[in-house]
């Protein structure tokens, strides 16, 4: 068996070139990525990240989460 990084499943992205052009795509497929975190994702896969780090980075991210959720139920 190999070994190694584990494939991420999910929805796949897909953004359709109409009369628009390709420029206004890409534009789209960029802010669809950063949307769904995919850009943040491979930047922290990109080096080993110790699991101290990985339970901070966690607990930070789930703080964003509520204090986003409190932000808008609060509107």
């Amino acid at each position: 068996m190999a070994k190694g990084p584990k494939p991420v499943l999910g929805k796949p992205l897909e953004v359709k070139v109409d009369d628009r052009g390709l420029e206004r795509a890409i534009k789209r497929l960029r802010k669809l990525t950063a949307s769904e975190g995919i850009l943040r994702e491979m930047k922290r896969r990109r080096h080993y990240e110790k699991p101290s780090q990985k339970k901070k980075r966690k607990s930070r991210e789930a703080a964003r989460r509520r204090k986003r959720r409190i932000k808008r139920s609060g509107r």
